[in-house]
């Protein structure tokens, strides 16, 4: 007689699949976690041109890369973003592939539900608006070979990234060092798989009053611990570039303590 999972781990499981995560990424007491499980696409999509989103939509897997005007592949600060999501999107269930453009733009508050980046272009994904309540929430999901920055914050309110993977990058989340309007900035990262190599898991500015909490984070293959959890800098609006200001905790702009990361 073979053995079924009683109903309440089925539905765990069942949640589990729907964020494209396996039981390895969640942290027991953020002390263990497996290497992420990377989806296989229901198909692809070339974009030529940047697709503007509003509402809920769920691209069942699709892959989604950029041609025509989109598909450089460089790292050009100017170029268009695959997708660009007014305030108040949900964006489920999509891969991001190659070549990448500068990803994908939300204009306000929005939700990336299950979002992968296959091979991230300039950024993966850039959060705007200028309103302190703006509230972005990354939940699943996972970036690949960022030679920059995965997620680049350039406006005001609240980034929330939960239960991500990423691989080979150099930063995961930059509050905008030189952008010519700045903000504070709040960054979480919650349950993140980091695998070498990468420079940082975050860049904040103190001076405007930026802070970066992180919990339950694995970093995977960085034996000399050369990834900074949080990077500290001071900002300016001149376009020029951020001095560092120190890095690691200190209860006020990096929160965290070394319970909370954990080098397998």
């Amino acid at each position: 007689m073979t053995s079924r999972a009683p109903n309440s781990a089925r539905a765990l499981l069942g949640a589990l699949a729907a964020l494209g995560l396996s039981l390895g990424m969640i942290m027991t007491g953020g002390t263990s976690a497996e290497a992420a499980t990377w989806p296989t696409a229901s198909g692809s999509q070339a974009v030529t041109a940047t697709i503007k989103l509003s509402g809920t939509k769920d691209y069942g897997m699709l892959r989604l890369y950029g041609s025509g005007d989109l598909g450089t592949g460089g790292q050009s600060e100017s170029q268009d973003p695959i997708l660009d999501l007014a305030a108040g999107t949900v964006l489920k269930n999509v891969i991001i592939g190659a070549p990448a453009a500068d990803g994908i733009h939300c204009e306000g508050s929005c939700t990336l539900q299950n979002v992968w980046w296959e091979d991230v272009g300039e950024d993966a994904a850039t959060f705007r608006g200028s309103s302190s309540s703006n509230v972005y929430t990354v939940s699943g999901g996972g970036a690949k070979e960022a030679s920059d920055k995965v997620f680049q914050f350039n406006g005001a309110g609240t980034l929330n990234v939960s239960n991500f993977a990423v691989q080979n990058f150099g930063k995961l989340v930059r509050s905008c060092g030189n952008c010519s309007t700045q903000y504070k900035r709040t960054i979480n990262l919650n349950t993140i798989e980091a695998t070498y190599k990468g420079s940082a898991l975050v860049g904040i500015n103190t001076n405007y009053g930026d802070s970066a909490t992180l919990k339950n984070i694995t970093i995977v293959g960085d034996s000399s611990k050369k990834i900074v959890p949080c990077q500290k800098y001071i900002g300016n609006n001149t376009g020029a570039e951020p001095p560092k200001n120190g890095s690691g905790p200190d209860g006020t702009y990096c929160k965290y303590s070394s319970s909370d990361i954990t080098y397998k």
